[in-house]
């Protein structure tokens, strides 16, 4: 009963990860300008994996796309990698989590194959969650390394390169800061491991104890006594003798019953 609460428990936590992950990769809020010295405020530029956008005030946004791969920067890729190969593998250990639950009943599946998959499905949403936390981090120390070597009193570097806007530097030049989309991904993935972790450990309780049948022996003890056989012995009788050919009495007896 406790290893399928334990494994109940943990897919739950592993989907609700999974879910996590899924949507900050596709948030368009990795990063977010810093607003704390600029005069004007009323536009704000954001940025994610997949496009950069502008917002105003008002509330309207537009939103640009990055038409190129070659042009973007190689940690930029590596993140995107990062979070796919997350969402692939928690996608994959979600659907064997789903047939290697205890609580319900596929066919004839023995015990010992549910905790195969158990342990399987437990496994990918681990590497699932790293992934996701290595991608987030990756991204964040992207944003710390910009944000760092970028200052509004001289010209620095950019979110992806450059510090220059529309060729002019100094105090134009925006700096980023963490978006809502990083702390998504961030505990999306912590989520993630505590729910792959928590079904590797109900895969040791599903599987069933061995047990083998042999034949107990018990030792004689000091006290043990023994008593005579005290039952009847059958009596022969000597004139049931066979005769010989020649007439005597043989040696032979037979008891006649």
């Amino acid at each position: 009963m406790a290893a399928s609460m334990i494994q109940l428990i943990g897919f739950m936590l592993s989907a609700l990860g999974q879910f996590l992950i899924s949507a900050a990769t596709a948030l368009d809020t990795w990063s977010l300008q810093d607003r704390s010295f600029t005069v004007v405020t009323n536009v704000y530029t954001y940025s994610g994996l997949w496009k950069s956008c502008v917002g105003t005030s008002y509330g309207t946004t537009a939103c640009r796309p990055y038409f190129t791969i070659l042009g973007l920067p190689a940690l930029l890729q590596a993140v995107r990698a990062l979070m796919i190969v997350g969402i692939v593998l928690g996608a994959i250990g979600c659907l064997i989590a789903i047939f290697s639950l205890k609580c319900l009943k596929m066919g004839n599946m023995e015990d010992n194959i549910k905790a195969t998959m158990t342990l399987t499905a437990g496994i990918m949403f681990v590497l699932a969650g790293v992934c996701g936390i290595a991608g987030v981090s990756a991204f964040a120390n992207l944003i710390v390394q910009s944000f760092r070597f970028t200052t509004y009193a001289d010209g620095g570097f950019g979110m992806y390169g450059s510090g220059n806007v529309g060729g002019l530097t100094g105090a134009l030049t925006p700096r980023y800061t963490f978006g809502a989309a990083l702390f998504v991904g961030w505990i999306g993935g912590a989520i993630l491991l505590i729910g792959g972790i928590m079904m590797c450990l109900a895969c040791r309780g599903m599987v069933p104890e061995r047990k083998y049948d042999g034949m107990a022996y018990k030792a004689a003890s000091q006290h043990t006594m023994y008593k005579s056989d005290t039952r009847s012995r059958p009596v022969y009788n000597d004139s049931y003798k066979a005769q010989s050919r020649d007439g005597r009495q043989s040696n032979q007896m037979f008891d006649y019953v």
